[in-house]
C-alpha cells in the first residue's frame, strides 16, 4: 500500500467523518521541519510586547512574574508581534512555581476592544502550564481561553469536537502515572504544538499526550496570535525559553 501525506490522510478522514482521524500520530514528537526560526533572541522582548511591569528577560530567559505590589489586572499576556500562523510546528520550554497557572496560547486573537481589563487580553486555544503532575490539572491540556467550552481536550485524550459537541475517541495516550514521570516537577519542560488544517498535536518532553481535531463550524480556529500568559489571581512566575516557529505548508 502507497504511503500517503499527512494531509491527504487528514482530508481523508474529514470526508469519511467527523469523528475519524486521519491517521494514527506519531507517539513520539517528530523530528525539527526545516525553516524553524528562534522568536526570541535571548536578550530582550523585542518582536514582543506585553505589560512591562510584568514581563523581562532574566538569565536569557523569558520571565513573567506578578506580586503583591505588581498583581495582574485580569488574566495578561506576552504577545508575539510576528504574524498569525496557520499550520506550524511550535516549540519551547517552560517552567513555573505551583502557586497559580500559566498557558501557551496558539490560533489565538489579541481583544483591544469590549469590556477588558488590560491592553493584553487573549482569547483562543491555549495550551495549559502548570507544575503540578496529578490529573486533571496538569499541564498541557487545551483550554478554551476567553471561550465557553472549558477544557477542550484533556491530557491522554484523543478526541474531535463536532457541531453536536466532544467525542472522546480514546483516552489512553498516557495515564497519571505515566504523566508523573515524564513531568518534570520544578525543572524546565519541553513542548511541541503541530497544529495542521483543524487537527492539534501536543507533544511533553518527546511524548504525544494529546491529539484533537475541531470540527465545530462555529469555533473551531484556523490562524492567530501565539503568546504567553500570566494568571490574575495569586501572585505567580513563569519562565519560557528556546521559543521557536516553523509555518508549514497549507
Amino acid at each position: 500500500m502507497p504511503r500517503f501525506s499527512f494531509n491527504v490522510l487528514l482530508l481523508v478522514g474529514l470526508l469519511v467523518g467527523p469523528a475519524v482521524l486521519a491517521e494514527e500520530a506519531p507517539s513520539t514528537v517528530p523530528a525539527e521541519p526545516a525553516g524553524m526560526k528562534s522568536l526570541f533572541n535571548g536578550k530582550d522582548l523585542s518582536g514582543w510586547d506585553g505589560d512591562p511591569r510584568l514581563w523581562s528577560v532574566r538569565d536569557g530567559v523569558i520571565r513573567g512574574e506578578t506580586t503583591e505590589d505588581k498583581p495582574a489586572m485580569g488574566n495578561t499576556f506576552l504577545i508575539w508581534q510576528g504574524g498569525n500562523p496557520k499550520d506550524f510546528d511550535f516549540r519551547l520550554s517552560f517552567r513555573c512555581n505551583a502557586v497559580n497557572n500559566s498557558g501557551i496560547q496558539y490560533r489565538s486573537k489579541h481583544i483591544t476592544d469590549g469590556n477588558v481589563r488590560n491592553a493584553w487580553v487573549v482569547r483562543g486555544y491555549q495550551h495549559e502550564v502548570r507544575n503540578e503532575n496529578k490529573f486533571p490539572n496538569v499541564s498541557a491540556f487545551i483550554y478554551d481561553e476567553g471561550g465557553r467550552r472549558g477544557r477542550i481536550c484533556l491530557v491522554g485524550e484523543v478526541a474531535t469536537w463536532d457541531s453536536d459537541g466532544k467525542k472522546v475517541l480514546r483516552s489512553d495516550l498516557i495515564d497519571e502515572a505515566g504523566f508523573q514521570e515524564l513531568f518534570r516537577l520544578d525543572d524546565w519542560n519541553d513542548v511541541a504544538i503541530i497544529a495542521r488544517g483543524n487537527r492539534i498535536l501536543h507533544y511533553l518532553n518527546g511524548r504525544l499526550i494529546l491529539d484533537f481535531t475541531d470540527n465545530d463550524p462555529e469555533r473551531a480556529l484556523s490562524e492567530g496570535v501565539l503568546a504567553f500568559q500570566l494568571h490574575a489571581g495569586k501572585p505567580m512566575w513563569a519562565e519560557f525559553k528556546n521559543v521557536r516557529l516553523a509555518e508549514l505548508s497549507q
